[in-house]
């Protein structure tokens, strides 16, 4: 633990008294942290702000202060916005059509995955420069361990997260924001309170008060169905999950009541888990004659799904961008991706992706190879998540888990879903 009363965020000057009237005594900046335990956090989130349209502004300076959309067509949606374009009210997941309604003068642009990803790839390495347990969860954000790299690093953790920020931004023209706290479920919180270019800090005295008047959808895992549910329960906020007792939560909500009563109290013992993952699992085929019935393209693509998605459950991994690729009787390759909400392990969710690619692209020439694959591989810890509002576990993993089963038994070709039929 370091005693360290403020941290200037532009010159990384440590200071072991108060500074005053919030400006840094070296380089009179304004940006300057200050907590009670700044000194003793040490397990950080790193979200990088407005990622792909971030990317896309660095690459065109003339799109600089123009609001910047990435997404589909007119009937798509947004993949992400920029801050101008979210002053207009545009958001991530939004129809394109709304988005353009809000801001029709903003710039329209096709997502470069590849693009996106290999600048991940860049940001994920700076991360490594200065702790080895970094837990990526998607393209642009990750979680850091910085305990013990005091003496190694010669600063706080604080002071070692301003430093990756400031690599970020100088080397690889993107920012980010970082959540500062004891454990991973706090450090993402904090990293969404003051973007962009944030820094928050949440310490284990006042982790109670700051979640109490907090909506309960701040707990990781409380999507809509589940904040539905709660609400109608009457509960809101995080406060009245605090007055709860876990016993109570469990009975009626199942098993993300623990998590629940856990997360409400400021507790999560998970730890920043580097993973060995590879970037991306996939499976094609050949075939022995050009295919260009679109039927038997998706019927193809099936078992292909299938293979992808137990290796996934072998490695207890899951994905969330789905990739189709397409090669043409001229050997022309086609490779489109689409990235889910939610991570994903199942079979029948890559498969319903794929399909929703093949239908667009598989309009022109005949094909001989098809391939399907995930990538922004993570840790299947959190895909998949429950169906609230089907008391437990969604009917496609009840199904996929019941196939398994069953195969597992009697063999790979024990059981098959009635798509395979001609």
């Amino acid at each position: 633990m370091t005693t360290v009363a403020a941290l200037c965020r532009d010159c990384l000057e440590e200071f072991r008294d108060d500074v005053q009237e919030g400006r840094c005594s070296k380089c009179g900046s304004p940006r300057v942290l200050t907590h009670p335990e700044l000194g003793a956090l040490s397990i950080a989130h790193i979200d990088c702000d407005a990622f792909y349209a971030s990317i896309e502004k660095r690459d065109d300076p003339t799109l600089k202060d123009r609001p910047v959309i990435v997404g589909g067509g007119h009937r798509g949606v947004v993949s992400a916005a920029c801050y101008v374009a979210r002053l207009y009210g545009v958001r991530s997941a939004m129809p394109m059509f709304k988005a353009l309604k809000a801001c029709p003068h903003a710039a329209v642009l096709r997502p470069n995955m590849s693009k996106y990803s290999a600048v991940g790839g860049e940001v994920r390495a700076i991360m490594r420069d200065y702790t080895p347990l970094v837990q990526p969860l998607s393209i642009d954000e990750a979680f850091l361990d910085l305990s013990g790299t005091e003496s190694l690093h010669k600063g706080s953790p604080a002071r070692t997260l301003s430093l990756i920020i400031k690599r970020i931004e100088t080397e690889i023209g993107v920012t980010g924001s970082v959540g500062l706290s004891y454990n991973k479920f706090l450090a993402k919180v904090g990293s969404d309170l003051d973007k962009p270019r944030g820094f928050a800090m949440i310490g284990a005295a006042e982790a109670i008060e700051f979640l109490a008047p907090r909506p309960v959808k701040i707990i990781w895992g409380v999507g809509k169905a589940l904040e539905g549910r709660l609400r109608r329960d009457g509960i809101t906020t995080v406060g009245h999950l605090q007055k709860m007792e876990e016993d109570k939560l469990v009975k009626r909500y199942g098993v993300i009541g623990h998590r629940l009563f856990h997360f409400s109290r400021g507790h999560d013992d998970r730890e920043v888990a580097p993973s060995s993952a590879p970037k991306s699992i996939s499976a094609e085929t050949t075939f022995a004659e050009d295919i260009h019935n679109l039927d038997e393209l998706c019927r193809r693509l099936w078992p292909l799904c299938e293979k992808v998605a137990q290796r996934l459950k072998t490695r207890t991994l899951a994905g969330r961008t789905v990739t189709v690729k397409l090669k043409r009787s001229d050997f022309q390759q086609l490779t489109r991706s689409r990235t889910l909400t939610n991570a994903t392990q199942l079979a029948e969710m890559i498969y319903r992706t794929g399909v929703a690619i093949v239908e667009k692209e598989a309009t022109g020439p005949a094909f001989r190879l098809i391939g399907i694959g995930v990538a922004d591989i993570l840790d299947a810890e959190d895909a998949d998540p429950p169906d609230l509002l089907q008391q437990g576990t969604p009917k496609d993993r009840r199904i996929e888990q019941a196939v398994d089963a069953v195969r597992e038994k009697l063999g790979p070709d024990a059981i098959k879903k009635g798509r395979l039929i001609r």
